[in-house]
């Protein structure tokens, strides 16, 4: 999904790459009273604390949101957060 909507912003190919290479491989453990649980691998979801997880979640919002834009007369290609601007002001 991150990868998807990257590319569907014009994100360029590099950046995509260099993004999804912190992503592949990914490994957690669950910390307990009793100790940490064996490693597991993390397929889904964006990394917590990571200070590129706002950056990616206004991303895939903003894919999914061009994704299902429905066109409304006067609002040709404007963008949500043009709308939200304009429904605050």
């Amino acid at each position: 999904m991150i990868s998807w909507a990257m590319h569907k912003v014009g994100v360029e190919e590099w950046l995509v790459l260099a993004v999804m290479s912190m992503y592949t491989g990914a490994k957690t453990v669950i910390r307990t009273v009793y100790g940490n649980s064996k490693g597991c691998e993390v397929k889904v979801g964006m990394h917590q604390g990571s200070a590129l997880s706002p950056l990616l979640f206004v991303i895939v919002t903003e894919a999914i949101s061009r994704e299902f834009r429905v066109a409304q007369p006067g609002r040709h290609g404007e963008r949500l957060s043009e709308r939200i601007v304009k429904h605050v002001k």
